[in-house]
């Protein structure tokens, strides 16, 4: 009887570190959502599973944007034949007319979608600033948020490793 009490108390504290540890490991999986590129094609996220999908939030207006874009086209272009795919979403806010002259003057090769109604910013956690990235895994999980330009030296890294 005597040891009851200390066997309790590590059997308490083992369940607890044990659940903290399966928190922190599991990644919250991405909403179910649909893009409606400017071409009118819808794209469903679960449709991309097994792809590693960068999801980028972002506007005309914003000049940390406009900065990441060339990065975001080297990098669409180097791992897309790999299973990595982009979809950029411009924000309610941003003016139809100038999501597509974007577009079209800077060429992008990945699918632009409008968040006309701020349905995806909303699902994605109520996203406000821009850029805001996520990067989903094959599996459909959020591997990763960024707030912010993104880091294109770890974005490459996370991308050989999920794609190996």
């Amino acid at each position: 009887m005597k040891y009851a009490k200390p066997a309790a108390l590590i059997a308490v504290v083992l369940i607890v570190v044990a659940a903290l540890a399966y928190a922190m490991l599991s990644k919250p999986a991405a909403p179910t959502v649909t893009f409606v590129t400017l071409e009118g094609q819808p794209i469903q996220l679960d449709s991309l599973r097994g792809k590693v999908v960068l999801v980028n939030f972002w506007a005309t207006s914003c000049p940390g944007c406009i900065k990441e874009m060339p990065g975001m086209v080297e990098t669409y272009n180097q791992y897309k034949a790999k299973g990595f795919e982009i979809i950029a979403v411009a924000m309610s806010y941003d003016p139809p007319s100038h999501v597509v002259n974007f577009t079209q003057t800077r060429q992008l090769p990945f699918p632009v979608a409008l968040d006309v109604k701020g349905d995806l910013a909303l699902a994605f956690g109520d996203v406000k600033l821009t850029p805001t990235s996520f990067i989903v895994g094959k599996t459909g999980q959020i591997l990763e948020q960024k707030i912010g330009e993104l880091d294109f030296v770890k974005l490459r890294k996370l991308l050989d490793q999920e794609l190996s």
